[in-house]
Formats: C-alpha cells, sequence, structure tokens
C-alpha cells in the first residue's frame, strides 16, 4: 500500500516485458486448471464440486440438519459466499436449489421449503422466500468430519477453515451423479442406485480382481431421479461403464394407472369406450422440463406433422399426467408412441462422461471398477484416519483417568497436600509420579465426584478404553479387519435405502427396447384416393377420390391436359423431365381441384427448359423403362429413382441435342422390349438384354441411318404386341406374331405390322 502511495515511484518500473504469446499461454493454462479442479469437475471420493461442498459445511455450521428448523436460503447464500465461496449469489444459490429438487437430483441433500422450481422448467422463487437445511443423506455424507477424518484448509481470504472433502460413506459420486464443462474436458455422470452401488463395492472388496461383467449382474446401470426406461442392450450399457464413455436412450414411461387391464396399464391405455382410447405419459426424460415437451408435441400437431395425433393435454400434479389422444381409434398406438420418440424428447440421449478427479486431483476417465476402486481406497484412508484418531483421543482419556484412579487409591493424601501445601502441584506430581495434566485434573475435580461410585466407574470405564485402544490397534494393523469394518458400515448403509424403502426403490427401468415399429413419415398420413392431374404446362392438382381419368377438367387458356392418374395420399408421384432428371412429389402435399392447382416448378426446382415427359405413382421394387432420343435406354429401378430434395435426381446423362423420351412401368409377366423409331422400323428383343441401371446413358436399343426413338414399351410375347386403332371406335389390335420381328438389340428393325399407328407410338 505504502508502495501505491508512494508519488516518487513510476508505476512503469512494475511493468514487465515479455512475449505476449508466452505470457497469454501462462495466465490461460493458470485458468483452465482452476477451472478443471476448483469448479467444473467432481471429487471421486465425496463426488462433490467446491461450490457444493461450501453450501453443505455452511449449512453445517449453520445447525441446519434435518432435526432443527429450516433457515432462509439467503442467510445461507450469504454465509457462502462471505465466508467460503466469492462467487456471485447467484450461482451459489442456483446450485443450492438444484441439491434440493428431487427431480434434479436422485437423493437431495438439501430439503427446500418454497418454491424451488419444477420439473416444467420454471425458476425457483428468490432466496428470500425459501429456506433450507440438510437432509440425512448430506448428513450421512459428513460423516465423521470432527473425527480427524479429512484435513482442513484455509478459506480464500485465511480468515476461516473449510474441509477439503466430505469423509461419509454416502456413495455421492455415483449416486447423485454430476456435469460441467471445464476448459478442454467435461463430466457427464448420471445418477444411480444406492443399493446397486454398495452391491458392487462389496464384491469389489471381497475380490479385487473380479470381471468388469460380474459388476454389471449387480449394478445394472444408471438409475435417474425422473425414472423413465433406458432402452440400449445390456451390452452397449456394460461397455459403456467398462470404459467410462458412451450413451444411452432415455424414454419417458406410458403407464395408465386406471386402466382396468394389467396390458394396458403397463401400455400407458386408457380405454374410452366405442373403441376410442387415449394415452397416458406418466414419466419423462431426465433434464427435459415438461413445458417444453408438451410444447414440441403441440407444434406437430399445428405444423400437421404428424396427422395421427389429434390433442395433447397436461393433466399433472404431484404426479406427471400427459394425455396423448389420436385421430382415431384406429391408429396404432406403438406407431403414435414411436413417431413422438422420434419426432420430441420422449426419447433423449445422454452422453455417459465419467471424467473426475482422483485423490490427487488429477482428472481421469474411469470405468466403473476402477472408479470403485478409488473409491473403497479412499474410504479405507478415512477409516485408518478416524481410527487413528480415536486412538489419540483413548490415549488422552486414559492419561485422566489413571491419575484420577491414582488420586482415589490414595484419596486422604491428597486432600491433606491441597490443603497444606501453597503449591499442591508439583508435590502431587513427585510424590504419586504423575503427569501436569494428571496432577491439574486432580486438583480441577469436583468434591461431588468423590464418592465410593467414581471409583468403580473409573476402573469400568478404563477396562472399556483399553479394550477398544486393543480393538483399534488390531484394525491399524489388519487390511482384512479394515476391509470387514468397510463392508460392516456399508451393509449398515445400505439398509437406508434398500429395494423396499422409498427412496431406495429403482426408478429407471433397464430394458432392451422391442423392435420397433418402422418409423415412416408417410405413415403418419391418411390414406385417401385421389386423382391426379397434371397439365401441359406443368400446372398439377389432386381431387379427391379415384374420379375417371377421361373426365373434362377445366384449365388456363392456353394449357390442356397431359397426365391423369388415379393415387392415393400416401404415395409418391415421381415426375420425369426430358433432360433425365426425376423428381419426387407426396401425393398428400398436393392442392386440391378447386382451382387449375399450382405449378410443379415451384414445388421442385425443374429447368426452365426441360419439358414434363411422365408422371407416375412410385411402387416399391418397381422398374422403368427408359429411353432417350438417340436410341439408347436401360431399365432402372424406382427405389434409386426417389429424390428427397427440391433439385431431384438426374438419371439419364444426355448429350446435347438428346432428350428423354419414354419412361414408362415394366410390369411383372414383361419378357420383351419393342422399339420403333422416327424412320417407322421396329426391333423387338428380349427384356434379360436390357441392363439394370441406377445412372448413364444406357445402351443402343435401335440403330438409326438417320432420325430416332420414337417410342418404346416392355410387354409378354405370348400376348402379343397390342395398339390402339384409329378412329373413334376405341378398338385395339393385337399382333401375335411379333417373333417375325425379333432380333438382337441394337438392330435396325424392319417395318411395322399393317395397320400399326402412323404416329409411331405404341
Amino acid at each position: 500500500m505504502a508502495d501505491i502511495l508512494d508519488t516518487d515511484k513510476d508505476p512503469f518500473d512494475a511493468i514487465v516485458d515479455a512475449p505476449f504469446d508466452s505470457a497469454l499461454s501462462e495466465r490461460y493454462l493458470v485458468y483452465a486448471l482452476s477451472t478443471i479442479t476448483a469448479r467444473s469437475l467432481p471429487d471421486l471420493r465425496d463426488g462433490l464440486k467446491p461450490v457444493h461442498r461450501r453450501l453443505l459445511w455452511t449449512m453445517r455450521q449453520l445447525k441446519l440438519d434435518p432435526t432443527n428448523g429450516f433457515k432462509k436460503s439467503a442467510r445461507v447464500v450469504g454465509e457462502v459466499i462471505g465466508k467460503y465461496h466469492p462467487h456471485g449469489d447467484t450461482a451459489a444459490y442456483d446450485a443450492m436449489v438444484r441439491l434440493a429438487q428431487d427431480f434434479s437430483l436422485r437423493y437431495p441433500l438439501v430439503e427446500g421449503q418454497g418454491n424451488f422450481g419444477n420439473i416444467d422448467g420454471d425458476n425457483a422463487a428468490a432466496y428470500r422466500y425459501t429456506e433450507a437445511r440438510l437432509t440425512k443423506t448430506a448428513m450421512q455424507l459428513m460423516a465423521g468430519l470432527d473425527e480427524g477424518t479429512v484435513d482442513f484448509i484455509p478459506t480464500y481470504n485465511g480468515e476461516e477453515h473449510e474441509p477439503e472433502l466430505m469423509p461419509g460413506l454416502f456413495p455421492n459420486l455415483l449416486a447423485n451423479g454430476a456435469s460441467g464443462i471445464a476448459v478442454g474436458m467435461a463430466t457427464n455422470i448420471p445418477s444411480h442406485n444406492v443399493a446397486e452401488i454398495i452391491d458392487a463395492t462389496l464384491e469389489l472388496i471381497d475380490n479385487p480382481t473380479v470381471e468388469h461383467s460380474r459388476l454389471m449382474e449387480l449394478f445394472h446401470g444408471p438409475d435417474l431421479p425422473t425414472g423413465g426406461l433406458i432402452v440400449d442392450s445390456p451390452d452397449i450399457i456394460s461397455r459403456a461403464y467398462e470404459t467410462g464413455r458412451g450413451s444411452f436412450r432415455i424414454r419417458g414411461r406410458f403407464h395408465a394407472a386406471e386402466a382396468e387391464k394389467e396390458e394396458d396399464r403397463t401400455a400407458g391405455i386408457e380405454r374410452l369406450g366405442g373403441g376410442q382410447y387415449q394415452l397416458v405419459i406418466s414419466e419423462i426424460p431426465y433434464q427435459v422440463p415438461k413445458g417444453k415437451l408438451i410444447e414440441q408435441i403441440a407444434q406437430l400437431i399445428a405444423d400437421k406433422k404428424l396427422p395421427i395425433l389429434e390433442d395433447v393435454r397436461d393433466e399433472s400434479d404431484e404426479q406427471i399426467r400427459i394425455v396423448i389422444v389420436p385421430r382415431n381409434r384406429n391408429v396404432d398406438p406403438e406407431l403414435l408412441k414411436e413417431s413422438l420418440y422420434k419426432l420430441t424428447d420422449l426419447e433423449t440421449r445422454f452422453g455417459l462422461n465419467l471424467n473426475v478427479l482422483d485423490a490427487t486431483r488429477t482428472p481421469l476417465v474411469m470405468g466403473l471398477k476402477e472408479l470403485l476402486g478409488n473409491w473403497v481406497a479412499s474410504q479405507i484412508d478415512i477409516l485408518q484416519r478416524r481410527a487413528q484418531h480415536r486412538m489419540e483421543a483413548i490415549a488422552r482419556r486414559l492419561e485422566l483417568v489413571e491419575g484420577y484412579i491414582i488420586a482415589f487409591l490414595n484419596l486422604d493424601r491428597v486432600i491433606e497436600i491441597i490443603r497444606t501445601e501453597d503449591e499442591p502441584k508439583p508435590v502431587m506430581m513427585a510424590e504419586f509420579n504423575l503427569t501436569d495434566r494428571q496432577a491439574e485434573a486432580i486438583l480441577n475435580m469436583r468434591l461431588r465426584s468423590l464418592r465410593k461410585l467414581e471409583e468403580m466407574q473409573l476402573r469400568g470405564e478404563r477396562d472399556d478404553l483399553l479394550k477398544e485402544q486393543d480393538d483399534l490397534e488390531k484394525l491399524l494393523a489388519s487390511p482384512a479387519r479394515q476391509r470387514t469394518r468397510l463392508k460392516r458400515d456399508l451393509a449398515d448403509l445400505r439398509k437406508d435405502y434398500a429395494e423396499d424403502t422409498a427412496l431406495g426403490r429403482r426408478r429407471t427401468t433397464i430394458a432392451e427396447a422391442a423392435p420397433t415399429v418402422e418409423f415412416n413419415p408417410d405413415a403418419m398420413i391418411e390414406k385417401e384416393p385421389v386423382t391426379i392431374i397434371l397439365s401441359q404446362r406443368g400446372w398439377v392438382r389432386a381431387a379427391k377420390g379415384h374420379v375417371a381419368l377421361d373426365q373434362e377438367w377445366k384449365f388456363k387458356e392456353g394449357d390442356g391436359p397431359a397426365f391423369a392418374l388415379h393415387a392415393q395420399t400416401t404415395d409418391k408421384l415421381l415426375i420425369a423431365g426430358d433432360d433425365g432428371r426425376f423428381f419426387t412429389l407426396g401425393a398428400d402435399k398436393l392442392p386440391g381441384a378447386r382451382g387449375f392447382g399450382e405449378p410443379v416448378r415451384g414445388m421442385v426446382d425443374i429447368d426452365p427448359e426441360a419439358h414434363i415427359v411422365a408422371a407416375l405413382v412410385y411402387k416399391p421394387k418397381g422398374q422403368l423403362l427408359l429411353a432417350a432420343t438417340n436410341g439408347k435406354g436401360f431399365a432402372a429401378e424406382m427405389d434409386e429413382l426417389l429424390a428427397e430434395t427440391r433439385k431431384g435426381r438426374q438419371v439419364v446423362n444426355l448429350k446435347p441435342g438428346v432428350k428423354l423420351r419414354v419412361v414408362r412401368e415394366i410390369e411383372g409377366p414383361h419378357d420383351h422390349v419393342a422399339v420403333v423409331g422416327d424412320n417407322r422400323k421396329l426391333v423387338v428383343f428380349n427384356l434379360e438384354e436390357l441392363p439394370v441401371l441406377s445412372r448413364g446413358q444406357g445402351v443402343t436399343l435401335q440403330r438409326y441411318r438417320d432420325g430416332g426413338l420414337s417410342d418404346a414399351i416392355t410387354f409378354r410375347l405370348e400376348d402379343g404386341l397390342s395398339w390402339a386403332m384409329g378412329g373413334e371406335t376405341g378398338r385395339t389390335r393385337t399382333e401375335e406374331e411379333v417373333w417375325q420381328w425379333k432380333v438382337a438389340r441394337g438392330a435396325a428393325g424392319r417395318m411395322p405390322p399393317r395397320g400399326f399407328p402412323k404416329d409411331n407410338r405404341f
């Protein structure tokens, strides 16, 4: 301070010249280390970060144990940030609120009174309105603080002391989990069932070389505060705990407590009569605010992304009850559930990252066995320290008890010395060979203690102390006894968290999901018949029902009919341009037929120069015959033609000046291809000669000297080749002797049968 006030000193003398990069990296490294070791990562031994440890210590100092009354949260926060944790009050209060929320912590460490937030995602009331005290679990976590079990370190300002860690036997790290993001590393640990943690620990103490698979038979995986289901396979869960890294799929639970049948109850189905039903969600995934989940489901309804869903209602009180109403009674409940899992946070993924600070404050990612092994080692150390501390206390007490017994054996002489000597202490020490502490204790003894009964009690106390001292010496000398003691203490703790207690009962079900109903967004569409009309200028519409395809439709001036076909709203429409590009439209997305429809070019990006040459309904595993004006072509699988985007899919590669001319469906029984050119020559060849490609130019179907391909079709040779005759008769002609035109693929061909259409089209 004097230096600062010294006006003769040049402040620039204190500036140190250093390269910027080294100065920055040095300071950033200090910050990074402090974030890792003193803020974000939990200690393996007590599972706490410094802020939580300081909160619990402060509440203990304020005597806020479960048997005492509550105190204002503001009092706790003030003490914490004033004495131990020099950070913001909001950070300290938020940490304390989380310790009190039974939907955030599996085993809350703070008992709150007032508004501590809720599972809807609402925040807690301000700390001036709420009150808090410790829970029994928190007391178990801090048990032994007064028994020399841990070191106490000075606080940030050196005025107080705080424990380096909490010594209790409660396995808080795994029981309550932790999450945090440090610099360059993070941790994410779910909560687990205490009974299972203790069972796995006891197995490890009995058999330090135990196999990981054996531990996983006892320790099944996460047990989350909000329940729900973990639907991954046991192998995936086991692998995650073996390495310390992995992820789990968490789902909400459908459960209808009011349902009459057991299968309906477990499936979450409530029957409403008339075949109607509704689904009930009773548990939601961990860390998903209920309000956000309901908002997501409502948005699906508003955006019409889930047409099989009618409504969602929140009927929750203390228990969660979200009611899902299907569109109608024919909706498959499993499909509706599967859709909600896929489209909302009713299924989430929790990433496991067992990154913790070990006893040397080093961050490490540990597997389950290593984690439990380190925790057992820390508990053995605490056990030894407690025993050593007790031995020292016994030695001090034995010293006084021995002194008292000597005084009782020589009571008259002791009284005489006290009455006659000016300095009785040295005389007594010399005459009875007493220590300074013993003589001082005798001189401070009250007259009422000089009873005969007192001497008998002292002898009994000395015998008890000597026996306890002997037991502790044996305990400290024998690692086997220490393990036995730890097992006994763990077994006692387990009784408070047994499977039949309200707190200990497992909440999360671990069960691999059954094979899912194949989720297909198209299945969300209600199946209805439609008639699709596409005009010459590319305007499309869909009329309800299957109406006659030759019906008269109104078109814009200068426009006319091009394609008309029957379909279902669940179908996909394939549209082909003469540039060889294919586009996909959902039949349910098409405009109604009241007006002229809408231009296809507004729905997909068709090249302005291209013309639409085909519109047909996609059929799974169907095939198309594709042929270009240059006489080349191939067969294509319809599955390969579907396009996910507006840009479509380039299927036929065409040279300049060449156009895609033919897009025809190849029906099952067809075994031959017929091709006719502009020169009116016809070739017929075996369908097997036509390659099936997903993309390309194809192969030569027919050879031309001049002109190009006019039309191509597939047919069954047995049935012959049919074509419509001219005029209004509507009759067709069939040429059964087509074998006469049959040649190898790529031939020039010969003139068609008599009566073949003059436009050279089949």
